[in-house]
C-alpha cells in the first residue's frame, strides 16, 4: 500500500490502475484490491469518470501532521551548529518553496551581524546558492517548468543568471562540484557555499548553507596569489558544508549515497558501524525495515523514539494539495 502511496505522490495527475499495476509490477487484481482498501480508509480517491485514481483527503492530513512536527527542523539544528562552531560562519537551513528558497533554521556565531537570510525571509532560488544547490538535483524539465522565461528571473544587484541557459550551466558546475557557489549575488562583499540534503530517493528537500565575507575566504595561499588562497578555503569550507548535509540527510533516512564523509565535523561513534550492521541504518530492529522513508528518528538521553512523519509524506502533501 505505501509503495501505491509513494507512486501517487510523485505523479503530476491522478493516474490509471494499469499504470500503478505496470510500474510497481504488481499484478491487477492485486493492484485493484489495494487500491480499494486505500480508498476506504480516505487515503486514495477514484475518479470514476476519469478512470483514474489520485490522493485523497487523509494523504493531506498525513502531510501537514509532518509540517506541524517539523522534523527537519528538529534533526537538524545540531549538525548546523556544528558546523558554525566549526567555521565562525553563519550557517542556514533552506527549503526551496516554488522558484524561490525559504530560510527555516540560522546559526549566527556571537557577534555577527544578523543577515539578509534570516528565519522566514524568502530569495529567488536562482541567485542564492542554497537554492542552486537544490535546483542542481531537480530534473531539467522541472527546472525548465519554474523557469519558463526571463521574467522568472529575479535580480538583486544586476548579477545572476538571467535565462535558462546561464542557470543550467551553474546548476551543471554544482551537480559536478558536489555543491554551489554565490559571491555578492545576493549582498555585496559576501560568498555563500551551500550543499544540497537529499532523502532516500536523491530528491533534495533542504540545503545547508554558510555566508560569510568574501574578505575572511582564506589569504593568500603558499606559493599563489589571494585569487588561490580564497579558491582553497572555499572548497576547505564546501567540505565542511558538505558533511553538515549529509549527516542531515542521514538522520532523515537518506540513501545510501547521502551517507555523512566523516571529518572533524562528524566523527563516527564507538561501535556505530558495528551497531548499524547488526541493527540496520535506523537501529530499529534486527528486521529490515520493508517501507523506509515514512518515520523519522529522535534520540532522547540515549533512548531511540520514533516519531513524526518523514520527507515522503510531505511529498504526498505537496501532490494532494496541488492535484
Amino acid at each position: 500500500m505505501l509503495s501505491i502511496l509513494r507512486y501517487l505522490a510523485w505523479q503530476p495527475r491522478p493516474v490509471p490502475a494499469s499504470a500503478i499495476a505496470r510500474e510497481l509490477g504488481l499484478p491487477r487484481s492485486t493492484t485493484y484490491h489495494l487500491l480499494h482498501e486505500l480508498i476506504d480508509a480516505g487515503f486514495v480517491v477514484h475518479l470514476a469518470d476519469d478512470r483514474r485514481y489520485g490522493l485523497g483527503v487523509s494523504a493531506y492530513e498525513i502531510g501537514t501532521g509532518y509540517v506541524r512536527q517539523e522534523p527537519l527542523q528538529r534533526l537538524a539544528r545540531v549538525p548546523l551548529s556544528a558546523l558554525t562552531d566549526a567555521t565562525g560562519h553563519v550557517a542556514h537551513l533552506a527549503v526551496m518553496h516554488g522558484r524561490e528558497v525559504l530560510y527555516v533554521i540560522e546559526e549566527r556565531p556571537p557577534g555577527r551581524a544578523p543577515l539578509v537570510t534570516d528565519v522566514g525571509v524568502r530569495l529567488p532560488a536562482a541567485l542564492t546558492a542554497s537554492g542552486r544547490s537544490m535546483l542542481a538535483w531537480l530534473p531539467a524539465a522541472a527546472v525548465r517548468a519554474l523557469f519558463p522565461g526571463p521574467d522568472a528571473f529575479v535580480l538583486r544587484h544586476a548579477t545572476g543568471p538571467r535565462t535558462l541557459r546561464e542557470l543550467r550551466e551553474l546548476l551543471a558546475d554544482a551537480r559536478r562540484a558536489g555543491y554551489a557557489t554565490e559571491h555578492g549575488e545576493v549582498t555585496p562583499g559576501f560568498s555563500s557555499v551551500a550543499a544540497a540534503v537529499r532523502d532516500h530517493g536523491g530528491h533534495p528537500v533542504a540545503s545547508v548553507a554558510l555566508t560569510f565575507p568574501y574578505a575572511d575566504a582564506g589569504g593568500a595561499a603558499e606559493g599563489g596569489g589571494a585569487a588561490e588562497g580564497r579558491e582553497a578555503a572555499v572548497e576547505r569550507l564546501a567540505s565542511l558544508v558538505q558533511q553538515a548535509a549529509a549527516e542531515i540527510g542521514r538522520r532523515i533516512g537518506g540513501s545510501p549515497a547521502e551517507r555523512p564523509v566523516r571529518g572533524p565535523l562528524l566523527r563516527a561513534r564507538p561501535g556505530e558501524a558495528r551497531k548499524r550492521g547488526r541493527r540496520g541504518a535506523l537501529g530499529a530492529s534486527r528486521r529490515p525495515l520493508r517501507f523506509p522513508g515514512y518515520f523519522v528518528r529522535y534520540q532522547y538521553s540515549g533512548r531511540n523514539v520514533y516519531s513524526g512523519l518523514k520527507a515522503t509524506f510531505f511529498s504526498l502533501l505537496v501532490t494532494a494539495w496541488t492535484a
